[in-house]
């Protein structure tokens, strides 16, 4: 499996020739959707669900798909009849030949006075991914590499650190990082890395790893 970051929230994940796109928002590139098989979008915030471009990537390959939660799904299921289908805690799916496992229900307290939506976290392929959104759950079993939210205005580094240590994945990869600055990444790389308990990493947007 090729993992490729996109800016901020956003992940494509590559196998026996099938693409998955997690949360081409607002913040990501215009083509982050483009060419995938299947999109999974956590929340409704529009820096993980941008309706014109996942109508875009549905528009452009007719046999993608779209498995997300009923206040995304409302908006776009009229349009494309029995491609976008509604998920939540605890189901179980197979999207362009990825085993999906949805884990979560809620985002993340930014305010106590800021309802909160509803957000779902997906595991993928057994545990070899885990992406939670905008939320720190915890899927309650081993993961092999976790998509790491480093910085929002919902999170602080001290509970960043704790999460990375109570999910104990081999390794993390840093996601919802486009409000860090350069100046500060260092900062975050070296508390993760030195107390997180894993194999932390940062990549790029564009760059890819395999796992």
């Amino acid at each position: 499996m090729r993992l490729t970051k996109k800016t901020h929230a956003c992940v494509r994940l590559e196998k026996d020739g099938r693409t998955l796109v997690i949360d081409p928002g607002g913040f990501s590139e215009q083509d982050a959707a483009a060419g995938a098989d299947a999109i999974l979008v956590t929340h409704e915030h529009p820096d993980h669900f941008d309706e014109g471009r996942l109508r875009a990537a549905l528009e452009a390959r007719p046999g993608a798909e779209l498995w997300t939660l009923k206040s995304v799904a409302d908006r776009l299921a009229a349009a494309y009849p029995g491609r976008v289908h509604t998920v939540g805690h605890g189901d179980t799916f197979t999207a362009a030949g990825f085993d999906v496992q949805v884990h979560g229900e809620l985002h993340a307290v930014i305010h106590p006075d800021i309802p909160r939506v509803t957000n779902v976290g997906f595991l993928i392929d057994g545990a070899r991914v885990f992406h939670p959104g905008d939320a720190l759950t915890v899927p309650g079993r081993p993961v092999e590499t976790l998509m790491v939210p480093v910085m929002a205005p919902w999170n602080k580094i001290a509970e960043v650190i704790d999460y990375v240590r109570e999910v104990r994945p081999q390794r993390a990869f840093d996601v919802h990082d486009a409000l860090l600055t350069d100046l500060a990444r260092p900062i975050y790389d070296g508390h993760i890395g030195r107390l997180g308990g894993t194999d932390h990493r940062r990549l790029a947007p564009g760059a890819s790893a395999e796992l």
